[in-house]
């Protein structure tokens, strides 16, 4: 029996198996409900309305402290001996490359072919809206953090349900959230097996193999696939040995690094037709309140940038905590603040660009897929690039591969702490978890899975509905935090002793906060 017989009996198999169990969860989590011809999903409704509250709770902090989240992202209100495992920075790259990569190259040219040049005007909007809702979580995940006696951290939901819960509402608080906890770590490992490893590997094969000839070329084979998934395997294990030091030590380099290739080449494209361009802003602005030929009119352009924006940036969704709460602080808000950097880097900076390239350069492949017929969001975006850069398929291959390495690693650390809260943290199953999550890789080049990706998706989106009531809850501790923040910036800016070397950071697993 051949290796492309076995994968697809494996394929075939699977997908019988959870095909009902996808359809039904996935009908209950992105339910839509019919509004003048749009369809609406509650989902990005619930995440958009979280933005909305956030937005004017917290006074839109989004805007007012911009300045302030980029002074502590350069290190200026660093803390000597604060504990943590990483910078500001690195903490901040490290969550923006599981955010950033195939959705803002793909998905957003979906978004445009189905929702008008109209809905990247409102993915700027929501993008704008989650930076609020990323705060408040990130916030909450640095705050209820565990610093163990090795110096590594633990946080993210798993974390700051239980304790937020129970210090605010007593023992009740404590009883539902465990339950949360253990639903919420469940939710983030399944997900990082298979929709932040197994897809991202699956679709850069993919794209890899369709510019070196297709299923004739060079990874065309069975053996092509399974040596990518073997090479991928092991650069991920390497790099999840060293645990999220390593890993931000290379997202570090790497976001930066790939984030300036992509928007460069954008600029490249916008540059060449530079005439074109306030055409295309007024066109984005007009269609966004007058769309053309969008199903649902304003409402259905309004509905699908949303829901990209939604999907891209993952404000709320309860994943980028786990990797900002190893940030080297004492004070949460502080992280919390360098967080709403990654909405506005993901979707109102990588998203647009993409759009805009787009519009820009109006390929033929995004009319027709304006009139309907069905083709695939990278084709789009390639064929936008290749206006001005015919070479550029190769370069965007580039693009998709380190995208989808970086959202690997940094899924495979969300997947390590969830696998630690429900197994513990001994050596054996850490080593278990990262070996288990190597297989994926190897898996990823071989099978598709599509049931079981499309069930990830469903399973962690239910996730985002539990976090967001957790952090309508715990809003106010989220205030004093912010509150503490900013007395300690006013005392550094005027040059007061504010003693942040003095104390000992926190240690132990039961450690409910990091010291301040």
């Amino acid at each position: 029996m051949s290796l492309d017989s076995i994968t697809r009996t494996i394929d075939e198999s699977v997908g019988g198996f959870f095909e009902p169990i996808a359809t039904w969860l996935g009908g209950v989590v992105f339910y839509a409900v019919d509004i003048n011809g749009a369809e609406v999903p509650l989902i990005v409704a619930w995440l958009v309305i979280a933005g909305l509250v956030f937005s004017g709770w917290f006074g839109l902090i989004q805007f007012r402290k911009f300045g302030l989240a980029l002074r502590v992202v350069r290190g200026k209100y660093d803390e000597k001996g604060a504990a943590g495992e990483v910078s500001h920075f690195q903490a901040l790259t490290a969550a923006v490359s599981g955010t950033v990569g195939l959705g803002n190259i793909a998905g957003v040219a979906v978004a445009v072919s189905i929702g008008g040049a109209g809905a990247t005007f409102w993915m700027i909007v929501c993008g704008l809206l989650g930076m609020a809702t990323k705060f408040v979580e990130v916030t909450l995940g640095v705050k209820y953090r565990e610093v163990h006696a090795d110096g590594t951290v633990s946080g993210g939901p798993m974390h700051y349900l239980p304790k937020g819960l129970a210090e605010r509402f007593g023992a009740g608080g404590a009883k539902l959230g465990k339950v949360l906890a253990v639903l919420a770590s469940a939710m983030i490992l399944f997900f990082g097996l298979f929709g932040g490893n197994l897809f991202q590997v699956n679709q850069s094969y993919a794209q890899l193999t369709a510019v070196t000839g297709g299923e004739d070329g060079l990874m065309g084979s069975s053996g092509g696939a399974l040596l990518f998934g073997i090479v991928i395997a092991a650069l991920v294990g390497v790099v999840l040995l060293g645990g999220i030091r390593s890993i931000a030590s290379v997202t570090s380099r790497l976001v930066p690094a790939m984030a300036a290739v992509y928007v460069a080449a954008c600029l490249v494209v916008i540059t060449v037709n530079i005439t074109a361009v306030p055409a295309a802003f007024e066109r984005i602005v007009s269609e966004a309140f007058n769309p053309q030929g969008v199903a649902g009119g304003i409402l259905g352009a309004l509905i699908v940038g949303f829901k990209r924006a939604a999907f891209s940036n993952e404000a709320g969704l309860g994943s980028a905590p786990i990797a900002h709460s190893a940030a080297k602080t004492r004070h949460p808000a502080s992280e919390g603040l360098v967080a709403l950097l990654e909405p506005f880097i993901d979707t109102v900076i990588v998203c647009t660009m993409t759009a805009l390239t787009i519009v820009i350069a109006n390929p033929e492949s995004w009319g027709e897929a304006r009139a309907g017929e069905s083709i695939g969001g990278v084709t789009i975006t390639s064929d936008a690039f290749a206006t001005v850069l015919p070479w550029f398929p190769y370069i965007l291959t580039v693009a998709v591969l380190l995208f989808a390495f970086s959202t690997v690693l940094t899924w495979g650390y969300y997947g390590l702490k969830a696998w630690t809260y429900l197994f513990g943290r001994s050596r054996a199953s850490e080593l278990t978890f990262k070996a288990l999550y190597t297989v994926f890789a190897v898996a990823g080049s071989l099978l598709t899975l599509q049931t079981l990706i499309d069930l990830a998706d469903a399973v962690l989106f239910t996730l985002a509905v539990i976090n967001i009531i957790g952090l309508y809850l715990l809003a106010p501790v989220v205030k004093r935090e912010l509150s503490s923040f900013l007395q300690f910036v006013r005392a550094r800016d005027r040059g007061a002793d504010t003693g942040a070397g003095d104390a000992e950071p926190e240690t132990g697993e039961d450690a409910m906060t990091p010291t301040r």
